[in-house]
């Protein structure tokens, strides 16, 4: 009896994990080029899946989830100025009240670093983001990178 019930246990959870679906709308690249001697650029890109979108970088109070940086260079560098991107499409969503900055397809976000020596420099960073279509939106996400500036 215990091994018949061990049985439709496992055929279950098979068949519920078969028909589960596992939604990364959003695909995620690092590189850095470096500017001069004092200074390099971080360059982070998301490429978004069509259909779903990803919102800005300043989202109004009450708003959805804002993407957001942080970085945590190493050898005395400091991340110099905000994260810098183009300019997200805006559209009135009912479910906030309000319009709400968003990016698709392909967007590369940049972060200055001043640079403090001649020696590579790791910078350690986590994106937060929040990924919707025109059906549902996911939980808050992250993606986190480490980039060496040579």
């Amino acid at each position: 009896m215990k091994k018949i019930n061990l049985l439709i246990a496992l055929v279950l959870f098979t068949v519920t994990g078969a028909f589960a679906q596992v939604f990364k709308p959003v695909q995620w690249s690092v590189a850095t080029k470096k500017v001069n001697a004092k200074e390099a650029v971080v360059l982070i890109k998301a490429n978004v899946e069509q259909g779903w979108h990803i919102y800005g970088l300043n989202v109004p109070s009450g708003g959805p989830i804002a993407t957001s940086f942080t970085f945590t260079p190493d050898n005395g560098a400091k991340v110099s100025g905000k994260v810098a991107a183009k300019e997200p499409k805006s559209k009135y969503e009912d479910v906030f009240k309000m319009n709400v900055p968003y990016y698709n397809g392909e967007v590369i976000f940049q972060q200055k670093v001043a640079l403090a020596n001649g020696k590579p420099t790791k910078v350690k960073g986590v994106a937060t983001f929040m990924a919707c279509d025109k059906e549902r939106c996911l939980p808050p996400d992250e993606y986190e990178f480490t980039v060496t500036i040579k």
